[in-house]
C-alpha cells in the first residue's frame, strides 16, 4: 500500500541505484525523505547509525548503500568489499529493527548465487554450490544481508524484504577507468578510443561469457513496487528462508555482442580484441524472474535504449567523471 506521507530513508542516496530511487519516489509524490551523505553519517560506524534512528522519524528503509565494483575491484580489494558491505548493511537493519521500523527493502547482488547455478537462476539456488572466487567475498556479504533481513522477520516479525538485481547500468553510474563495472567500462574505454582515433580496443575475456543487465531506473521502479506490495502477497510468494526476489529483464547477452553494440552506439569504427588472458568470471549468469513477475512487474527498458540513454548521459557528465 502506498503511503506518500511516510518518512523515507534511502541509503546510499547518492548512488546510481539509490539516486533512481529518490527520483522514482519523487515522481510518485512523495516528499518526506530522510538522506544522509558520506560526510555527514559514516554507515559502518555502529554509534553513529544507531543515533542517527534515534534521532530520525524514519517509517521505510531502501538499504541501497554498499561499496561496489567489477572484477578487478573484487579481485584487489576483497577485504575491503567484505567488511564494508557486512559493517553496512548490519548497522542499518540493526539500527532499524531498534527504532521500530517495520518495513526495510535490502539491495543484494545476482552474485549471491554459486558459480555454476541452473540457468536461468532460480532463487531456490541460492546455498547450493561455491560461489565465483573473483567476487566470493561481497557475495558472502549480500547473502548475510538477506539472512538478516529474515532473520529479523522470522524472530521479531519485521517486514524486512530482499531484491536481488541482475548487472546494473545507467546514469549515475561509476565510469572510473578499473574500478567500473563492464558496460561503464566499455563506454568510456570506446568513447575515448573512438576520440583519439585508436585503432583497436581491448576488452577483457574472452567475449563468450553471457550476462544479463538492467537499466536502474528500471531497478527503481521494481523495487518501489516490491516495498509497496501488501504484506500477505509478499509472503504469500515468498518463504520465511527464501524470501529474496530476483530482479532481472529475464535476457542475456554475450559479452562479445555487447562489446559490438556499445562500440555502435558510442560510433567507434575500430577493431575489438578480447583478451583471454584475463578472468571470464562467471560463464552464464541468468536470472529466473518468474517469482517477479507473479507479483506484477516486468521491465520496459530494452538495452539498446538503456545504452544509448546511459551513453549521453556520460557525455554530459564527462567532465566530471575524469580521473
Amino acid at each position: 500500500m502506498r503511503d506518500t506521507t511516510q518518512s523515507v530513508f534511502v541509503a546510499g542516496h547518492r548512488g546510481m541505484v539509490g539516486s533512481a530511487i529518490v527520483r522514482k519516489l519523487i515522481n510518485l509524490g512523495y516528499k518526506n525523505f530522510v538522506t544522509k551523505d558520506r560526510s555527514e553519517l559514516d554507515l559502518t560506524d555502529q554509534h553513529a547509525v544507531a543515533a542517527f534512528f534515534e534521532t530520525e522519524k524514519i517509517d521505510q528503509v531502501y538499504l541501497a548503500a554498499a561499496k561496489v565494483g567489477g572484477i578487478h575491484a573484487n579481485n584487489t580489494y576483497p577485504a575491503d568489499f567484505i567488511y564494508q558491505n557486512l559493517m553496512i548493511q548490519s548497522n542499518i537493519i540493526y539500527a532499524a529493527h531498534m527504532a521500530g521500523v517495520e518495513r526495510l527493502l535490502f539491495l543484494g547482488s545476482s552474485c549471491i548465487y554459486p558459480k555454476l547455478a541452473a540457468q536461468p537462476i532460480n532463487e531456490t539456488e541460492l546455498l547450493q554450490g561455491m560461489l565465483e572466487p573473483t567476487n566470493e567475498p561481497y557475495a558472502v556479504a549480500k547473502i548475510a544481508g538477506i539472512k538478516l533481513c529474515e532473520s529479523y522477520n522470522r524472530q521479531y516479525g519485521r517486514d524486512y524484504r530482499s531484491v536481488m538485481p541482475t548487472n546494473l547500468y545507467g546514469p549515475g553510474d561509476n565510469f572510473h577507468p578499473e574500478n567500473s563495472h563492464v558496460i561503464s567500462a566499455l563506454l568510456r574505454r570506446f568513447h575515448e578510443a573512438k576520440e583519439s582515433g585508436a585503432a583497436h580496443v581491448t576488452v577483457w575475456g574472452s567475449g563468450k561469457p553471457m550476462r544479463e543487465f538492467l537499466h536502474v531506473d528500471d531497478m527503481a521502479d521494481a523495487c518501489v513496487h516490491i516495498m509497496e506490495l501488501d504484506s500477505k502477497v509478499y509472503m504469500d510468494n515468498t518463504k520465511p528462508m527464501l524470501s529474496h526476489i530476483n530482479v532481472g529483464t529475464g535476457k542475456d547477452i554475450t559479452i562479445c555482442d555487447l562489446a559490438e553494440t556499445i562500440a555502435n552506439v558510442v560510433g567507434y569504427q575500430g577493431v575489438i580484441e578480447f583478451d583471454d588472458s584475463k578472468p571470464d568470471g562467471t560463464p552464464r549468469k541468468l536470472l529466473d524472474v518468474s517469482r517477479l513477475k507473479l507479483l506484477g512487474w516486468q521491465a520496459g527498458t530494452e538495452l539498446r535504449t538503456g545504452l544509448e540513454n546511459t551513453y549521453a548521459w556520460f557525455l554530459e557528465n564527462q567532465h566530471e567523471l575524469k580521473s
